[in-house]
């Protein structure tokens, strides 16, 4: 089921506003939504709030967050990211030159994941780190 609808999202081109908090969507499907994120090029706000990635999905995240060239809002909030998840993100973190907004409330990072994501995150505002 989530393997169509990633394809069906991968056809909206122009899309630029994606909500998609509260899904269940776990680290297999944030893999199947990092693949299709690279072609939404005008997309400027992403949801995945209340979701269960965790580190691995935030990985598999990361690895496009370079592509999206309009990204201006992620929000990540509520998925169990963690430290390991926080290390994963910034490095994907310093190739997204657009984002302004990063909301990580509620995943657990500790100062650790805080020390790595502030690195990361270069200017823009982060929301929360516990």
């Amino acid at each position: 089921m989530l393997m169509g609808r990633a394809v069906v999202l991968a056809e909206c081109k122009a899309l630029a506003h994606l909500e998609l908090g509260i899904n269940g969507i776990d680290a297999e499907g944030a893999g199947l939504l990092a693949g299709v994120l690279g072609g939404f090029k005008d997309l400027a706000h992403l949801d995945l709030s209340n979701n269960r990635t965790g580190a691995e999905g935030a990985g598999r995240l990361a690895g496009v967050l370079g592509e999206c060239n309009a990204l201006a809002h992620f929000g990540l909030s509520r998925n169990g990211v963690g430290d390991e998840g926080a290390r994963r993100l910034a490095d994907g973190l310093g190739q997204c030159k657009t984002l302004t907004h990063l909301d990580l409330r509620r995943n657990m990072i500790g100062a650790e994941g805080v020390g790595v994501l502030g690195w990361g995150a270069g200017e823009m505002q982060v929301a929360g780190s516990s």
